[in-house]
């Protein structure tokens, strides 16, 4: 597999913590030298390691927002 460049550029919030001092965050990434996009994945504590997330544009993250607060939660 080829290896992946990334570089958090902001982390806006953690989410949860595991046991294992893993945190799930959301984070504006760069990934492989582009524009940055907001990221949701669980990190290892020295951030060297993580799990599979999902990456959103700025447009995407908006449309999150709005489905979410018109959720009864």
């Amino acid at each position: 597999m080829a290896d992946i460049k990334f570089e958090i550029k902001e982390t806006i919030a953690v989410l949860s913590e595991s046991p294992k001092g893993w945190k799930k965050e959301l984070n504006l990434v760069s990934w492989n030298d582009k524009e940055p996009k907001y990221d949701i994945r669980e990190w290892s504590p020295d951030h060297t390691k993580m799990g599979k997330g999902v990456t959103l544009t700025k447009e995407e993250l908006g449309k999150l927002r709005d489905v979410l607060s018109e959720l009864n939660l």
